[in-house]
């Protein structure tokens, strides 16, 4: 197998490729941004002279920072209930007016729902609330990933109207 050596020729070929394959599996081309400078900055620095696949290398590399950063940020975003300011706190589960206003939004989500297309409506539960990803649920239903990510997009775009009413302020 050929080994390509590593330059700033190599990884510049890819680069727009890797930001806009990761940019549509993320939704965040900043995260995608930085994680493809931090990965091309370190292989510059790293005595790596030669690598088999730059391409999948980079991929590879690209996909770990993302999965690292985003286990940071969910690290970070934790909170104990006790540190958060008294109007920051949630509703408390025994309180009747917490169970009316959550009845009354179960009620307003089932309605939205079904107002959807029965596809655009299964593929929502299935990436949102069952955690099956948009390649699972387009290698199910025998459609592209891109096509999925419309559906949600118009899923979403749609819930959010409907719910608009029960955001509070």
């Amino acid at each position: 197998m050929p080994r390509h050596r590593i330059s700033g020729i190599n990884w510049l070929a890819h680069y727009n490729e890797l930001i806009r394959f990761w940019t549509r599996k993320t939704g965040s081309r900043g995260d995608v941004e930085d994680a493809t400078h931090d990965v091309i900055t370190k292989l510059l620095e790293s005595n790596v002279s030669t690598i088999s696949s730059p391409r999948s290398y980079l991929h590879s590399s690209i996909r770990n920072r993302l999965t690292d950063s985003y286990r940071q940020n969910k690290i970070l975003d934790l909170v104990p209930i006790h540190d958060l300011p008294e109007d920051s706190h949630p509703l408390q589960p025994n309180d009747p007016v917490t169970h009316t206003c959550t009845m009354q939004l179960l009620t307003a989500l089932k309605e939205a729902l079904q107002e959807l297309p029965l596809k655009c409506r299964q593929i929502f539960i299935w990436h949102r609330l069952e955690g099956y990803s948009q390649a699972e649920i387009a290698e199910k239903l025998d459609i592209s990933v891109n096509m999925v990510e419309k559906y949600m997009i118009r899923a979403t775009r749609h819930l959010r109207d409907r719910l608009q009413d029960h955001i509070p302020d």
